[in-house]
């Protein structure tokens, strides 16, 4: 644990203190042991396993088709690799919304099968009396509203959301409900950054994550396949930094490696063994 030693575990209670003292909190996506791993050794606060993975990772169009027990499998690795970060598991579509004894029995899962330390819920006030009863059971939840991608098909596509007085009053009213219920975070997606930066200063203990909802949440997140570059060509949303652009680096070692071994130069005698 001498890795441990240099950086003090993140924890909830870190969390709602970073709130507390107006420290940024920084999250990333990660979905195995290795980038988990990089992430964490970076110094990231975060790593969410997010169902994103459901589109950069399996390639489906929407977070809807990923499955408990793929996001459990996901949730162990990141698990493995990641000794300081929080490890927060998102609930994937119809693990939590059929009934509140679902939520508790396939949130508990992330925690004994996957070694996550909380769990991300999507939805407003109507997700109350279940993000409580979570909670109840032992199980911190990070909430998550404006676009929810679980319910992509109702909001009709990626649309920003709190721009209308019935968004704001919903949004606003779901934030204080969450909190008062128990969450120790709550992202703000794809939000106008006025009724954001409204909802951060009215939450007292709940620190406020942003993704396309401007600079005054208390921390930010992103997909980590996203700041690499290694996303659908022309996904580029108005949030979104780039911080890496892998595809052409990975792309050119590929192409050397199949020249290499065409031209029988992989492998040399360096890299053959011998019994000499």
């Amino acid at each position: 644990m001498a890795y441990l030693s240099e950086r003090k575990k993140i924890s909830v209670q870190t969390i709602v203190n970073r709130k507390a003292k107006g420290v940024p909190v920084t999250v990333l996506t990660a979905y195995d042991y290795f980038v988990a791993g990089l992430l964490d050794r970076a110094g990231i606060d975060i790593i969410l396993v997010g169902d994103s993975a459901s589109n950069v990772i399996h390639g489906h169009g929407s977070t809807i088709p990923i499955t408990m027990d793929v996001m459990v499998a996901h949730t162990a690795a990141v698990s493995r690799g990641t000794e300081a970060a929080l490890v927060v598991a998102d609930m994937p579509f119809m693990s939590f919304q059929p009934s509140i004894e679902t939520a508790v029995s396939n949130a508990g899962r992330f925690l004994k099968e996957g070694g996550a330390e909380a769990v991300k819920i999507e939805g407003g006030i109507e997700m109350v009396d279940t993000v409580k009863r979570v909670i109840e059971c032992g199980i911190p939840v990070m909430a998550h509203i404006g676009l929810t991608p679980q319910s992509i098909h109702r909001f009709g596509g990626p649309r920003i959301q709190g721009r209308k007085k019935k968004s704001q009053s919903y949004l606003k009213e779901s934030a204080l409900a969450l909190e008062e219920a128990g969450c120790f975070s709550m992202v703000l997606e794809l939000m106008d950054r006025q009724v954001a930066a409204e909802i951060t200063s009215s939450l007292k203990t709940c620190a406020t994550i942003g993704i396309g909802a401007g600079p005054d949440c208390d921390g930010q997140v992103l997909v980590i396949n996203d700041i690499l570059g290694l996303s659908e060509e022309g996904f580029k949303p108005k949030f979104l930094r780039q911080y890496a652009d892998l595809p052409p680096i990975i792309s050119k070692a590929v192409e050397q490696y199949i020249e290499d071994v065409k031209s029988g130069d992989y492998p040399n005698d360096e890299e053959s063994y011998t019994d000499k």
